[in-house]
This record gives C-alpha cells, sequence and structure tokens, in this order.
C-alpha cells in the first residue's frame, strides 16, 4: 500500500516512553495501512458507506495527507458534498504547513484538492435552524446528534445533501423529533416549531408515596450495605483470632498471656481496628433498615388499593457468624 506521504518519527525523550509507546503506536500503523487499503478497493468499487468510513478511520488512527486526500475523495463521490469540501480544506491547510521537499512529493494533489473545492462549493445545502419568539431558555436544539449554539442558530450552515434529524429540548420537557430533507445547492431557513409540553403534575397524595418509596429504597440499601460490611469484617476479625492464638500467651512460650511477637501484635491490631469497622456496619445496617422499614410502614394507602393487604414488615440481621464468615440474613414483606 502507497499512503504518498510518511512523516518523520519524532525522537523520544526518555527510553521508556519508547518502549512503551513504540508497540502500540506499530499497531496503529500496521492497522490504518489495512484500513486504507479496504478503504481504497471499496471506494474503487463504488462502495462508498464502507469505504469513506474505513479511511475515515485510518486517518484517526494514523494521520496522513495522502489519507485525508483520499478521503476526501471519497466523501465527495458519495455524494457528501460537505464533508468533502471541509477534508479537502483540511488537506489544503496541511500543505500549506509542509517543506518544500514534503510539498514536492504530493503531486498534483493539491490543484485536484483546489478544483474540487470550487466544484464542490456550488452543490453544498446550507439549512438554517431558528427558534421562536418566546422559545424557554435555556432550549437545546441538535443536528445529527450534535448540540448548535446559540451563535449557530439563525444562521446558513453547510450541510451534506439527504434528511437530517432535528431534536428540540425543552427544559423540564419532553424531546421533539423533526426530520429534514434538503437537496444539494438547496438553501432552507426554517423556524423550529415547538410543542408546549404538559405541566408536571400537581403534587399531593399521589406523588408522596413514590418519593416515600424511593426514600425507603435508599434507606434499605444503605441498611443491607452496613449489614454486608459489618458481616465481613466481623468474619476477618474471627479469622486473626486464630493468628493471635498462635502467636501470643502460651503459644511463645510467654508467661503473660497477653504478650505476643511480631505476628502477634500486628494481627490484634488489625482486629482491633476491623472489630470497630464491624459494629459501625452493624449500626448503620441496622439503623437503614429500620428507617426503611417506617417509611413503608407510614405509606399512605394509594386510592383504589385493594383492603385487607398484608402488612409491610422487616427483620434483618447476623444470622450466623464462624471462621469461616458470616451468614447475614432479611426477611419481610412489602
Amino acid at each position: 500500500m502507497t499512503r504518498w506521504f510518511h512523516r518523520p518519527t519524532q525522537l523520544l525523550a526518555a527510553l521508556g516512553l519508547l518502549s512503551l509507546s513504540a508497540p502500540a503506536a506499530a499497531q496503529d500503523i500496521a492497522a490504518a495501512e489495512a484500513l486504507f487499503d479496504r478503504g481504497l478497493a471499496d471506494m474503487k468499487a463504488g462502495r462508498y458507506d464502507t469505504g469513506c468510513k474505513a479511511l475515515a478511520e485510518s486517518e484517526r488512527l494514523d494521520p496522513q495527507p495522502g489519507t485525508l486526500f483520499t478521503l476526501a475523495s471519497c466523501e465527495a463521490r458519495w455524494g457528501r458534498v460537505a464533508t468533502a469540501a471541509a477534508r479537502f480544506k483540511d488537506y489544503m491547510a496541511l500543505f500549506d504547513r509542509m517543506t518544500r521537499a514534503e510539498k514536492a512529493r504530493q503531486g498534483r494533489r493539491p490543484q485536484v484538492a483546489a478544483q474540487e473545492l470550487d466544484a464542490l462549493s456550488r452543490r453544498i445545502p446550507r439549512l438554517a435552524l431558528s427558534l421562536p419568539p418566546g422559545a424557554p431558555a435555556g432550549t437545546v436544539v441538535r443536528r445529527d446528534g450534535h448540540v448548535l449554539g446559540d451563535a449557530s442558530l439563525g444562521v446558513a450552515l453547510p450541510v451534506d445533501p439527504g434528511e437530517h434529524r432535528i431534536a428540540i429540548e425543552t427544559p423540564g420537557g419532553v424531546v421533539q423529533e423533526h426530520r429534514i430533507t434538503i437537496a444539494e445547492g438547496e438553501s432552507k431557513e426554517l423556524v423550529l416549531d415547538i410543542e408546549r409540553g404538559a405541566p408536571p403534575p400537581a403534587s399531593g397524595a399521589r406523588e408522596a408515596p413514590a418519593g416515600r418509596r424511593t426514600a425507603a429504597y435508599v434507606a434499605g440499601g444503605v441498611g443491607v450495605a452496613g449489614l454486608a460490611l459489618g458481616g465481613i469484617m466481623g468474619a476477618l476479625v474471627l479469622g486473626k483470632k486464630g493468628v493471635i492464638d498462635r502467636h501470643c500467651g502460651g503459644a511463645i512460650q510467654a508467661s503473660d498471656e497477653k504478650a505476643c511477637d511480631a505476628t502477634g501484635l500486628d494481627a490484634a491490631n488489625s482486629a482491633n481496628a476491623m472489630a470497630v469497622v464491624s459494629t459501625l456496619g452493624f449500626g448503620v445496617g441496622l439503623a437503614g433498615l429500620g428507617a426503611a422499614a417506617v417509611l413503608l410502614w407510614t405509606e399512605p394507602t394509594q386510592a383504589g388499593a385493594a383492603t385487607g393487604a398484608r402488612p409491610r414488615w422487616v427483620s434483618a440481621g447476623v444470622l450466623e457468624a464462624g471462621p469461616a464468615g458470616a451468614l447475614l440474613g432479611a426477611r419481610g414483606s412489602f
């Protein structure tokens, strides 16, 4: 494969950076060359959709003037005239920054790019999108997924021919989408129609249960996490106890049962810290589950709810603990 132009490799300052960066760079270059070959073959065969995408990925992995020129040509043949013109402009800007020797290796490409730009300029459609007077402050307009800033609204911007997806999002409202089709050389100025969304529901008994239920779930989640932390720390404390028994007191031939060697002291200190965390975890866990239970017990009955419903209750705690770990459990009816 020939991509017509190769940049000189810059000398890296540190050998460490060279050893870490070189393999990745080599892989990117190899992938870029393979994608270029595939893209060029697809372009010559008229498969512009796959060809232009492969060339664009090749340019992303290893930017080269030859790849950029070929990508611009592919976009032009595909009919994406605005995108093609932008690519040719990028190539001409890059050409202007080349050295004399580098420019000589480009052959007739600069002349071809200039001719293409002149021909494409007459084919590029332009689309101006505006918001209506009185549009809510903070309204966001997207064209094909890209946000149009305030400075872009009302300005005839170059676009590719075909269909474009326009999305309008008002503060607190739903997203409204429109489809707009524009032909080559056409200019359109559109004032977007904003449909006023329904007002938010009035606060009342129907909203309270939803918020209460959410708070209950959050408190319950905190409670379960606290119990889990307490159980894990408790199990680790039990594990440390075995180490203490083997490295303290009579196990090390000490007359003082509280005397320990270095391993025993480390295990004892760790066990004390873990015991504190375990106690705090159980406290937070039980408090969280208790708060969740209260929120669910006191939840107002929804209108139309079935009478005679089973009462809500919850019970949680450590069911069993031993050297191998801890068993946590929670039961309830909601």
